[in-house]
């Protein structure tokens, strides 16, 4: 029985290397799609076929043994990457196919189906995983949510950046470059919590504790999130509105950037939420 899983799980694996490469190829040989949702789907499907292949190297030469030092649960870490790639690369499908795909694009639907056929075997590969109920912290709620708040930020960060790209200087102001200050930086410090917590002989170096960490960051990242939210809703949609009487003269796209505007508001507004969610739960750990 153990083998048979294992056989299976190398056989999604295996799937998910090629149709994650493939749709990654395939578009690359239109020597790829210079804009910030483009190279948001390049890098999720570079990505998606990455992790299963390290996965089956670590695995095939026993290194992932090796790892047991540093990390706690290898269950638990292949786990919470196959959810993220599972969650990761059917975003990359839904844009993909709203923005660049139509019905005399050929390359671009044959990328569209590999992306589609990598997202159903992640999907079956997490859920194949999440049934047998591997303990860790990427399996914990406070796992899920730290990686919920790290991929929502990719988000915001990508419909910005084609935002600030798609207008003119005066359509950036100084009130949204600090949004995008407050989204790096949460980010980043997103990534080191979930680094922490894997690699267990780090947190000893924390004076605090690991808890109090999370319990601070929480604090700010919503305090901040929420100045985002305003300040991305004020200057973004005062200086659209602007901006939309310049497009409607010179017969311009009146939607070329509000459809970027409303992500990164609605974005501001999810990350906000878990965040809190997030900061109650470090205060019921406390």
């Amino acid at each position: 029985m153990c083998s048979l899983l294992k056989d299976r799980q190398f056989v999604l694996r295996l799937l998910e290397i090629i149709f994650s490469f493939l749709a990654f190829i395939v578009e690359l040989s239109k020597l790829g799609i210079a804009s910030p949702w483009g190279v948001w789907c390049e890098f999720v499907w570079s990505f998606c076929f990455i992790v299963p292949l390290v996965f089956i190297i670590l695995e095939a030469t026993k290194w992932n043994l090796l790892l047991a030092a540093f990390i706690s649960n290898w269950a638990d870490l292949t786990c919470g990457l196959t959810v993220l790639c599972a969650v990761m690369i059917a975003s990359a499908s839904i844009v993909f196919a709203a923005i660049f795909v139509c019905f005399s694009c050929v390359y671009n639907i044959s990328c569209l189906i590999f992306s589609l056929l990598a997202t159903l075997v992640f999907l079956v590969d997490a859920f194949m995983q999440k049934s047998k109920s591997p303990g860790g912290y990427l399996s914990s709620v406070r796992g899920l949510l730290r990686m919920a708040q790290a991929f929502v930020a990719c988000i915001l960060l990508t419909a910005a950046s084609d935002y600030f790209i798609g207008v003119e200087k005066y359509a950036r102001p100084f009130g949204m470059i600090c949004c995008i200050i407050i989204f790096v930086v949460c980010l980043l410090v997103t990534f080191l919590l979930i680094i922490l917590h894997l690699l267990t002989l780090l947190q000893a170096l924390l004076p605090f504790g690991l808890k109090m960490v999370d319990l601070v960051f929480n604090i700010v990242a919503s305090v901040s999130y929420l100045c985002a939210v305003i300040l991305w809703s004020v200057f973004g949609y005062r200086r659209y509105r602007r901006y939309w009487y310049y497009w409607y003269y010179n017969r311009y796209c009146s939607n070329c950037t509000s459809a970027d505007l409303n992500t990164v508001t609605a974005g501001s507004v999810i990350n906000l939420i878990l965040y809190l969610v997030d900061l109650l739960l470090s205060v019921k750990d406390r």
